[in-house]
C-alpha cells in the first residue's frame, strides 16, 4: 500500500470511527482497523485515541502478533480480535468493534437478532461468541475469530458487537445496519410483535 493509499484509509477509518460514535454504534472503547492489503500488517487506531475526535495520527500499524511496526501509540488491547479475524479470513480487508446498545441487548438475552429492515439482509448470519469476556489474549481473539467462521457479524454477549468486511465503507455500513435493525427488532417486540 502506497503512503497515499494509507492516508486515504486512515482518513475513511478515522471519518467512519467518528460517525460511528455520534451515532452511540461505538464508544470510548471501541476500535475499527484495515488490512494493508498483501501484507500481514494492520491499520488501526490506538487504545488512547478520543473516538469522537479521531485524526489519522491516532492510527498505528501493527502486524498479526501485535506488535507495533509504525507510530508510538499502544493499539487497544483487544487488538486480538482484529488480527485473528485477519489471519483466518484473507477475504476480509476491514473489522470494527463496536459497543451499541440495542444489538448488545440482543448478546445479554440470546434473542436473536432478525432483519426487520431490508438493508439488515446484508449481515447474513448474526453469529453468537457466550462469554463475556474482554478479548485482550490471543487464545480469546482465535475463538472470537472460530466463532465468526465465514459470516460477517458476531455478537459478543454482553460486551458488543464484531464487523468484519471487504472494506472500510462496507464494514461501516454493516455495523449501522446491524444496529438499526436491533432498534426496530426490540422498539416492534415492545408494540407485541412476535
Amino acid at each position: 500500500m502506497a503512503t497515499n493509499e494509507r492516508n486515504t484509509s486512515k482518513q475513511m477509518l478515522a471519518e467512519a470511527m467518528r460517525m460511528l460514535e455520534r451515532a452511540e454504534i461505538i464508544d470510548f472503547n471501541g476500535h475499527f482497523s484495515a488490512r494493508i492489503p498483501g501484507t500481514e500488517r494492520v491499520l488501526i487506531n490506538s487504545g488512547k485515541s478520543v473516538r469522537s475526535a479521531l485524526t489519522v495520527n491516532d492510527f498505528v500499524i501493527i502486524d498479526l502478533d501485535g506488535k507495533l511496526l509504525e507510530g508510538e501509540a499502544v493499539p487497544p488491547m483487544e487488538f486480538h480480535i482484529h488480527t485473528e479475524v485477519y489471519r483466518r479470513r484473507p477475504d476480509v480487508g476491514a473489522v470494527v468493534h463496536t459497543h451499541p446498545l440495542w444489538s448488545t441487548l440482543f448478546s445479554m438475552t440470546d434473542t436473536p437478532i432478525r432483519p426487520v429492515i431490508m438493508q439488515a439482509s446484508l449481515l447474513g448470519e448474526i453469529r453468537q461468541f457466550a462469554k463475556t469476556a474482554s478479548i485482550n489474549q490471543k487464545t480469546l481473539g482465535e475463538e472470537v475469530a472460530a466463532a465468526l467462521g465465514l459470516h460477517r457479524v458476531i455478537l459478543l454477549k454482553s460486551h458488543g458487537a464484531v464487523i468484519a468486511a471487504e472494506g472500510i465503507v462496507e464494514c461501516f455500513a454493516l455495523a449501522v445496519y446491524l444496529e438499526e435493525t436491533a432498534r426496530r427488532q426490540y422498539l416492534a417486540q415492545q408494540l407485541g410483535a412476535a
